[in-house]
């Protein structure tokens, strides 16, 4: 399975054109910005260098991890327990009221899972299809895609500080030649750093509302359709999933808050059950 996520990964043009930018910035911003302003050579230079490295270290690595994780696959034997008093949501159908099944796949859908027409299969808590992953952000990969946003976030912002620092710094006049050898690479590199900032924080914010609300981007669309739906009748729509913001915060990215930026996903079980608002009445109902 990884060599043919590997051979997806070299015939995507989207994650080559992620690839080079990752690297084009990394160099810029090492070789030319630090340089310019600090240079390498001193402690400031170094330390700024080194800091840049290890962020650009986990960019690259978080972006690997999100592109060759299998974001989740149904099991052929899955079949939906509704006779398990443990389960107590199960998906339907909106017209018919029948359990959600695949018909493409032929397997019976477990709670949050969704056909993708571009990966041709269905993917357990599917999120949306990323054409800069060449793959889907599901369950098993969620939480790696999340932290690859936030590291490329906070590189972008560092480099384009490192940017705008470099240019106050005044050149000596046997270094003019050398200074408008670096115009171009100036010029480019705010032309990329300013609309990618934007969109990446932009992007992230989003994905930090979604997991406050323990939603997908799937969820969040069928919410907004099913509470118009809810006021329509006069009724209040309530997502299932959200157990307050601190417990859908460990739900993605795992109890261990010093682990909360480190791509690790023991915690995320097996996509194929999760705790909603219910599991929680049904227990307090069970203490009185």
């Amino acid at each position: 399975m990884v060599k043919e996520m590997q051979r997806r990964c070299r015939r995507s043009f989207h994650v080559s054109v992620v690839v080079a930018a990752i690297l084009y910035i990394y160099f810029s911003t090492v070789f030319v910005f630090i340089d310019q302003w600090f240079g390498l050579g001193t402690s400031p230079g170094l330390l700024n260098a080194v800091v840049f490295t290890g962020l650009a270290i986990m960019s690259i690595s978080t972006y690997a991890l999100a592109i060759l994780t299998d974001p989740g696959r149904i099991p052929a034997s899955f079949a939906p327990d509704i006779e398990n008093s443990d389960n107590t949501i199960h998906e339907i159908k909106r017209k018919s009221g029948d359990l959600r099944y695949c018909q493409k796949c032929s397997l019976y859908k477990p709670p949050r899972a969704h056909h993708c027409r571009v990966c041709n299969r269905c993917v357990l808590r599917m999120d949306h299809h990323c054409v800069w992953l060449n793959n889907c952000v599901g369950h098993a990969n969620y939480k790696v895609f999340f932290i690859f946003v936030v590291y490329a976030v906070v590189s972008c912002i560092y480099s384009l500080v490192l940017l705008i620092g470099s240019l106050t710094v005044d050149s000596p006049e046997d270094d003019q030649q050398d200074e408008s050898s670096f115009r171009t690479i100036y010029v480019l590199s705010g032309l990329l750093l300013v609309p990618l900032s934007m969109a990446l924080t932009f992007f992230l914010c989003w994905h930090v509302y979604l997991i406050l609300q323990n939603k997908t981007t799937i969820e969040y669309h069928e919410g907004v359709r099913a509470m118009w739906l809810a006021e329509k009748g006069g009724e209040v729509y309530s997502h299932p999933y959200n157990l307050g913001a601190y417990d859908n915060l460990i739900s993605v990215l795992g109890p261990n808050i010093v682990c909360w930026l480190c791509p690790t996903t023991r915690h995320v079980g097996s996509g194929l059950r999760f705790r909603t608002a219910y599991d929680n009445l049904a227990g307090a109902s069970t203490l009185r």
